[in-house]
């Protein structure tokens, strides 16, 4: 699921990816929204409200806007360099990524009960989680080769309804149909965990961003153990071969 990557991955890699990440995603943006009036899960509505900000030179918030823009680009430029640093080919260069979400999560979760509405307590606030969604945004990204994208969903529902046009003329397209239910797919999921964050948060408030960190850490082990098991079970094959033809030359020398 994560992994994988290029030509190496499949259409269940992506289904799995799109399904795990776009629950998190849904649900730490209506999570954050209801903590900290905030969504930060993409920063186009951040742009506009920047533009607004600066024409009323209104300039503490502007500020605060623009911090929020450059820690989403730090997320994925961190994200990103990390993977490239570690190696496309490298077992589990997708890790880093991931516990840094999870630590910047679990840290919400733990100190949120300390937000004020001051500008600097929520600056840095939701400035981390716009930070952790940067994060996962490059790391889907380069995973998929661009073909997911879980934490927001404008792309999504354009490739949706390009691809539910052509329809129309390529009703028997196989590829079509796997496209169709991969970015529906990604839609409901980011839905449901719109959904569960809102559930979540009423009777958990701040703690509720625990569990996204469970979701992240249940699919990061999975991963690993999947991956481990595989690797385990390829070197003892191997050995397995390997003795198996030993003694099969043995016997035919006995033999001669």
């Amino acid at each position: 699921m994560l992994r994988h990557a290029g030509p190496k991955r499949s259409y269940k890699h992506n289904i799995k990816l799109a399904s795990l990440l776009g629950l998190t995603a849904g649900f730490v943006n209506s999570a954050s929204f209801l903590s900290f009036a905030v969504l930060t899960t993409n920063v186009t509505g951040h742009a506009a409200l920047f533009a607004e900000q600066v024409y009323f030179q209104h300039w503490d918030v502007a500020k605060m806007i623009a911090l929020w823009m450059l820690l989403f680009l730090a997320g994925a430029f961190t994200s990103s360099f990390l993977i490239s640093l570690m190696g496309r080919n490298r077992r589990f260069s997708y890790a880093i990524p991931i516990l840094l979400e999870c630590s910047i999560l679990a840290l919400v979760a733990g100190f949120g009960h300390r937000y004020t509405a001051s500008t600097f307590s929520k600056a840095w606030f939701a400035g981390s989680l716009l930070f952790a969604m940067g994060l996962q945004n490059a790391l889907v990204t380069m995973i998929s080769g661009a073909v997911v994208r879980t934490t927001h969903l404008t792309g999504t529902f354009t490739d949706l309804g390009i691809e539910l046009a052509q329809l129309y003329k390529h009703y028997d397209n196989t590829a079509l149909h796997k496209k169709i239910k991969l970015h529906a797919g990604i839609i409901l999921f980011f839905l449901a965990g719109a959904m569960l964050g809102v559930s979540a948060y009423s009777y958990l408030s701040f703690h509720a961003f625990y569990l996204p960190v469970m979701l992240l850490f249940i699919g990061l082990s999975y991963d690993v153990f999947r991956t481990t098991v595989k690797a385990s079970y390829r070197k003892w094959k191997r050995r397995k071969d390997v003795y198996v033809a030993n003694n099969t030359g043995v016997e035919k020398e006995i033999t001669l």
